[in-house]
């Protein structure tokens, strides 16, 4: 599943840096906190892969 917007897809790639041990998880805030505790690595490298180009920076979830 790709990420819906620029910003998911940062949290994704600072929360697999989290769970790869590149950087400690106390430096993760807000969203990437919760996803790198709740999505597997694989399921991290999905939204973090997606290109940003021609995506809005935030996505209303309503």
């Amino acid at each position: 599943m790709p990420a819906r917007s620029a910003a998911q897809q940062k949290a994704a790639g600072a929360a697999l840096s989290a769970k790869r041990g590149d950087t400690p998880r106390s430096k993760l805030k807000g969203a990437s906190k919760q996803m790198a505790a709740s999505m597997t690595e694989k399921q991290l490298e999905e939204f973090a892969r997606t290109r940003r180009k021609g995506k809005p920076e935030h996505v209303d979830d309503r």
